[in-house]
């Protein structure tokens, strides 16, 4: 048996370890660290950093969220990491405050309503200096958040908050263009591949299909209803296949259930467009890259991104709760029957 040799722990670089280095004050690495409040020489700040870098000093985050009352960490709350749509919202979001020196702390509800009531307890017990909250429900509950008095913008959403910002875009709007887009390709029969919600309420997309319809004098399609993944629409492809009076176009309220039922139908042999066309909802890098390419409705992620920081900790911070509906847009590709 060999004796082990006791090492001593190693203690924590402080602030006044690296003055002592850079031969400068304490206040004076600290405004190097923090970028103020006072100018320091460039020589000055040379010095310093290059003590930071050789001692490995880390600031204490901890020490500095205290002293400034300011954590600079912001919440974000997500139903679904698995979907591209809110994975391409969130780095937007994430690069958006992070250009304002601002970290963010991401969680993932999984559909779940109350692991999402649990993400916000935890990230108020955490003391974030805001919360974004793309939420489950249609009406989520906010209790936590408003007795901590964090402030909360809810993204993703077309429902009004009493007391808080929401930034969305027009679900419904969106749907009825894509679903008029097939009617004018010729198509009297089509389908409607509808997520489920947890709170049962009719949804928006839904909503654009039958006013899509109704517009144009035609009856309702067969609905299918799956959840919002791939493997819902999987099931949803093969309802659709097998139905007495099979539609000749299908709108699909994600991309997700989109390349399910697209996988679905090739296995089916069911040629797309020519049999099936296909519009979809969300216009996330997936639409682009399925084969074939997905014709979709494209939610305005970059500049949802941007009204929902600029809400939480940018320019409208002070400003009322608003609510505000960005537009989206119809990306066509060849689902659809488009060159």
């Amino acid at each position: 048996m060999t004796d082990s040799v006791a090492r001593p722990l190693r203690t924590a670089v402080t602030r006044k370890d690296v003055a002592r280095y850079a031969g400068v004050s304490a206040a004076v690495v600290s405004y190097v660290v923090n970028g103020g409040p006072k100018n320091v020489s460039p020589a000055t700040e040379a010095r310093v950093q290059e003590a930071v870098r050789v001692l490995g000093y880390r600031p204490n985050a901890a020490a500095r969220a205290l002293k400034l009352g300011s954590s600079h960490l912001l919440g974000l709350v997500v139903p679904d990491t698995r979907n591209p749509f809110f994975i391409e919202l969130a780095q937007a979001v994430e690069e958006e405050v992070s250009a304002m020196g601002y970290a963010v702390l991401m969680t993932n509800s999984s559909g779940s309503p109350a692991r999402e009531r649990t993400h916000i307890r935890n990230l108020a017990g955490r003391q974030v200096d805001g919360v974004f909250l793309a939420s489950n429900l249609f009406e989520p509950d906010l209790a936590e958040l408003q007795a901590a008095n964090i402030p909360t913008v809810l993204l993703a959403t077309t429902m009004k908050a009493e007391g808080f910002s929401t930034v969305g875009t027009d679900l419904r709007a969106g749907a009825k263009a894509a679903v008029e887009h097939l009617i004018g390709h010729g198509h009297t029969s089509i389908a409607l591949a509808m997520g489920d919600n947890v709170v049962g309420a009719m949804d928006g997309r839904e909503l654009g299909w039958l006013d899509a319809l109704s517009h144009a004098g035609l009856g309702e399609g067969p609905i299918v209803r799956s959840p919002f993944t791939r493997a819902g629409g999987y099931a949803a492809g093969q309802r659709l296949i097998a139905a007495a009076q099979r539609p000749t176009a299908v709108f699909a309220s994600s991309d997700m259930q989109a390349i399910g039922i697209l996988r679905a139908l090739n296995e089916a042999g069911v040629a797309v467009p020519d049999e099936m066309a296909m519009v979809s909802f969300d216009g996330s890098i997936d639409a682009e890259y399925c084969w074939p390419p997905l014709s979709s409705v494209k939610q305005p992620v970059r500049a949802m991104a941007q009204a929902a920081v600029s809400a939480l900790v940018g320019e409208l911070r002070t400003a009322e709760p608003q609510h505000l509906v960005i537009p989206s847009e119809l990306v066509l590709r060849s689902s659809c029957g488009c060159p």
